[in-house]
């Protein structure tokens, strides 16, 4: 079972979190007095990370880092800094760019507030590749408006204008930005001792925790990209503000690479590739966030279904199936409803009972389990169950299948002693990996391991099992001797997990399977087995689900892919095309035989020449084009155009012969279309 999706500014790729910083709105300097603090550690012999930077002689550095924390160039160190704790942050390192990305975010605001002064900035982050600013404007910004915006962008940068860092109290804050509530709201969350810090670029003034680049020359290479409406805090019973998004990067060529990497993302898009694959649509009005499945995309749908339950059969699982509608008290037992209310469709039946469309499926498979006595004979029990579930998420971070609000996830949920668990771990792991991930196409050098630790909003009081469940977690992957990093805060609030992402072939990096690691619901839920001992013990509990949401796996392996369905689950294997009338007879016998040995076929014998329906049909992703004309009717054979082959000559073959190969290929489950 997966926790509920992040809210994601990044529509392609997997949510992306946001830096905590306070960032804000550029407010001219209002006429108050302050006394701004400048932040010199107690000892006077310090060096300012620019004359660390000097003596050093590091190129490109942007900021510096004292035992973690990320600061300005113009922070003064103590002289008695160690090496170990000091480092230098370069524009091209992770850090640096997101600083670079942090700071657009400012020069951007500060242009808009040039051309359009009467604009209220809201919050203004980083993001994975680039940057955002939600601003309060009567106007409607479009993409028409970008020109003039970046203009004014460039003008700053041309002006060398210095980021520099102040310290207010909060009193002298409320009073510096009380002309923005979005500010105000901000601030009035801090306490009443904090020292706020802010910063200035030329008049435009921000509320802001940095660090930031020394200049605007450091920001050369951006580019606005798009915009999109926001609610304020994601709440929509607050005000929709404009979300105006940008990418920034430490050279020309980055930033040109990025463009040439948007284009190949643009290409592979699933939603283009459903539609002219004929496998689903969308209907925003009538079912936001849920897809309509054409009889194509439900063959790959099913087919996909039908090959998981096969391999949890062989792995010793059995299925069942809970109800869709149940009492919101299960998630109110379980948590999940206090950690992800927002996220769930409920309400009150006419005899004042409280329900909700479940959000998740444990709690019902938990019901199965709790049904009947259990004995330590009859662990461990393996349910896997093909659940639809329904989760509330924004409008506006709706993107086909790779956020929905309806999806089904292939879960499973595994109850076993303590001494069976690290062999149960090892299975899934072993199944995700050598009998799905690697017969689809997923090479181990592509998939990537996370251990996501306990997260600040856990339940509580239980660091005991906590660490013990980490622990369980990290033994296995050190006994299998496979690579992992660590996610500290980043599991379940019932506990750690093992995140299972993929690499595809432009790079992006999307998370897929999960194994959840759980001793809190059984307890929770008073779920029991009697043991050897004759006495009551508490099972543990183990989460998996190999893609996680199947909508969202299908979306992200057609861009993975481009659409090019093994054959073994692809929709059409072949289209037969006639040259001419003439040829249609036989092009029909010929239909009739790849049919009756058990081929997906199409036939076109419209009156369209060759190359308009190779055309068609090639944009469509159909693995095999036979084109039939006299000379192949009287050898009985085809014509073959193999999509995705680099050869413009097609390939002549008898009819049995293509057929034999197309059935071993289905057979061995073969991932590419070569005869």
């Amino acid at each position: 079972m997966n926790k509920p999706q992040k809210k994601s500014t990044n529509m392609k790729n997997k949510p992306v979190s946001m830096k905590k910083v306070i960032i804000s709105k550029p407010q001219k300097a209002s006429p108050i007095k302050t006394e701004v603090k400048k932040i010199t550690p107690s000892n006077p012999s310090s060096s300012s990370g620019f004359d660390l930077v000097k003596k050093s002689n590091a190129k490109d550095i942007i900021a510096i880092s004292i035992d973690g924390s990320l600061k300005d160039l113009s922070f003064l160190v103590p002289s008695d800094i160690s090496d170990e704790s000091l480092k230098f942050i370069s524009k091209s390192s992770i850090e640096g760019l997101d600083i670079i990305r942090h700071s657009s975010a400012h020069l951007m605001a500060a242009a808009i507030e040039k051309i359009y002064p009467e604009t209220k900035f809201a919050i203004g982050p980083s993001i994975e590749n680039g940057f955002y600013y939600d601003i309060d404007l009567d106007k409607k910004i479009s993409e028409f408006d970008f020109g003039k915006i970046e203009e004014e962008m460039k003008k700053l940068v041309d002006a060398d204008v210095k980021f520099i860092k102040k310290i207010i109290s909060k009193k002298q804050a409320l009073t510096l930005f009380k002309k923005n509530p979005y500010k105000i709201d901000i601030i009035q969350n801090l306490p009443s001792d904090a020292e706020i810090s802010i910063y200035e670029i030329g008049n435009y003034i921000d509320l802001c925790c940095g660090p930031h680049v020394p200049s605007t020359r450091y920001l050369k290479y951006f580019k606005l990209t798009k915009v999109s409406g926001a609610y304020w805090k994601g709440d929509q019973k607050n005000k929709q503000l404009q979300r105006i998004y940008g990418t920034a990067w430490d050279s020309k060529a980055a930033l040109d690479n990025w463009f040439v990497f948007l284009q190949e993302c643009e290409k592979r898009d699933h939603k283009k590739i459903c539609k002219v694959m004929d496998l689903c649509h969308w209907e925003p009005e009538y079912a936001p966030g849920a897809a309509f499945w054409h009889p194509n995309g439900w063959f790959v749908w099913q087919s996909l279904v039908g090959w998981l339950r096969d391999i949890k059969f062989r792995n010793g699982y059995v299925e069942g199936h809970t109800p869709r509608v149940m009492n919101r008290v299960l998630w109110e037992t379980s948590g999940h409803w206090a950690h992800y209310g927002e996220h769930n469709y409920g309400g009150k039946t006419q005899d004042q009972m409280q329900f909700a469309v479940k959000p998740m499926n444990c709690p019902g498979g938990i019901l199965i389990y709790n049904s009947s006595p259990k004995s330590y004979r009859d662990l461990p029990i393996r349910l896997a169950e093909f659940g639809e579930v329904n989760r509330f998420e924004a409008s506006g971070s709706l993107n086909g299948l790779l956020r929905c609000r309806e999806f089904t996830q292939d879960d499973a949920h595994v109850w076993c002693t303590e001494e069976q668990l690290e062999a149960e771990i090892i299975n899934m792991h072993d199944m995700f990996y050598k009998q799905v991930y690697n017969v689809i196409g997923f090479k181990d050098e592509n998939i990537r391991i996370v251990l996501s630790l306990r997260p600040e909003n856990r339940i509580p009081n239980r660091e005991h099992i906590w660490d013990a469940s980490e622990k369980y977690l990290e033994n296995v992957l050190q006994k299998k001797q496979l690579k992992y990093t660590l996610a500290p805060g980043e599991g379940a609030f019932y506990g750690p997990k093992l995140e299972y992402s993929f690499k595809d072939a432009v790079g992006r990096w999307w998370q897929i399977g999960t194994i959840q690691l759980d001793m809190n619901l059984p307890e929770r839920f008073n779920m029991t087995y009697v043991g050897s001992d004759g006495k009551k013990h508490t099972p543990c509990m183990l989460h998996a689900a190999c893609f996680g949401s199947l909508d969202r796996f299908l979306g992200m392996y057609i861009e993975t892919i481009e659409g090019k369905f093994p054959l073994w689950f692809n929709p059409v294997h072949a289209c037969i095309i006639n040259v001419n009338s003439e040829s249609s007879p036989f092009c029909e016998k010929v239909y009739q035989k790849l049919k009756e040995a058990g081929l997906r076929v199409k036939i076109d014998l419209e009156n369209k020449t060759v190359q308009q329906k190779v055309a068609i049909y090639s944009q469509a992703r159909i693995p095999y084009l036979l084109t039939i004309g006299k000379n192949e009717e009287k050898t009985n054979s085809v014509s073959i155009k193999i999509f995705g082959s680099s050869s413009s000559s097609p390939i002549v073959m008898k009819i049995d012969e293509f057929i034999k190969k197309v059935q071993a290929k289905i057979d061995k489950k073969d991932i590419d279309f070569n005869l």
